[in-house]
């Protein structure tokens, strides 16, 4: 049987394709590649150019490949944008999630695993890590956009057989240790991936939003979990759907924080380099502190994670970053 990766030459998703190869799994990409990229699609995998808000094509490429189990993460993923076009949001990342779960249904897939987002709390009420039973109450249309999803599901799994994991990212960092893909999306918003190209010299500067917030240094702390950790979190959700799980929501974090100005200090450190950077207004959107209590996967799973340590993780993004210059000057 095949896994089929929607998203699958987005950041994530491609992280996602490799984690599933290395473990001798056969694999269908899907992709509109309006933000992904087809060469970071291993060599030797399906792939299939598609968007899936159309039905029809889904429910094709999933009779076709035989799909027992759908790894979902195509979507829109950037929160100021979201306030700016929230239609665009609800379309991306609601109305064609719909379709995708329709087709599934359709085509008998019964494991459903979703790339949902820590937005979906909102601002939190209580201090210290968030756990799942925290008040859903998110404050952009990409938080509910990703949740009106996760209801989605929920609803039609009481339906019909459909069994799924929801997986709520906290802040996604780093890139494959094997230096096989990694984040290549320009103009991405990432606070490591921003951060990274300024030490390489592909900015003039980056900018902190907000040093006035209610913490340690002013600026907002965050959640960052290696982008490896993260999709082996996947895995280990498939295999607890295929030995008999029925449904789980469980936060992906480390369920420790870093402030904007911590990861900014880490990476000049790693990468040996300074670059400017400029303090301005807070951003529409943001909250202050967010951190997982990741208590739930690592106990119930068996999740443990392998590279928690913020050195890690920007050696990683600053090693890819050198890769994506040396692919430019040989193209």
């Amino acid at each position: 049987m095949t896994v089929m990766v929607t998203g699958g030459a987005g950041y994530i998703g491609s992280h996602m394709v490799w984690e599933l190869l290395d473990n001798d799994e056969d694999v269908v990409v899907v992709d509109n590649l309006v933000t992904g990229f087809e060469w970071s699609i291993p060599k030797g995998v399906t792939f299939v150019k598609a968007d899936i808000g159309d039905q029809e094509a889904i429910e094709q490429v999933l009779r076709e490949h035989k799909v027992d189990a759908i790894v979902h993460f195509a979507g829109s993923v950037v929160v100021p944008e979201s306030l700016e076009d929230p239609l665009k949001y609800y379309q991306n990342n609601t109305g064609n999630s719909r379709n995708l779960i329709a087709a599934a249904v359709k085509s008998g897939v019964k494991r459903f695993i979703f790339s949902s987002t820590a937005a979906v709390y909102g601002e939190p009420l209580t201090t210290g890590p968030i756990a799942e039973n925290a008040i859903l109450n998110p404050m952009s249309p990409y938080g509910t956009s990703k949740l009106m999803t996760e209801l989605m599901i929920r609803d039609t799994a009481l339906a019909h057989e459909l069994d799924y994991v929801i997986l709520r990212y906290f802040n996604v960092a780093g890139c494959d240790l094997k230096g096989r893909t990694g984040q290549s999306t320009a103009g991405a918003t990432h606070l490591i991936k921003v951060a990274c190209e300024a030490a390489a010299g592909k900015r003039p500067m980056m900018k902190v939003f907000g040093t006035d917030y209610d913490t340690e240094d002013g600026s907002c702390i965050r959640d960052f979990i290696h982008v490896n950790d993260l999709v082996n979190a996947h895995y280990v959700a498939l295999n607890f759907l295929r030995n008999g799980g029925r449904k789980f929501t469980a936060n992906c974090g480390y369920s420790q924080g870093y402030s904007v100005l911590d990861v900014i200090d880490a990476v000049k450190r790693v990468s040996g380099n300074d670059f400017r950077v400029v303090k301005t207004d807070r951003r529409a959107g943001d909250i202050p502190a967010l951190t997982a209590n990741s208590n739930r996967l690592q106990t119930r799973l068996n999740w443990e994670p392998k590279h928690n340590d913020l050195d890690v993780i920007v050696a990683s993004a600053l090693e890819w970053e050198k890769k994506l210059l040396n692919m430019r000057k040989s193209a």
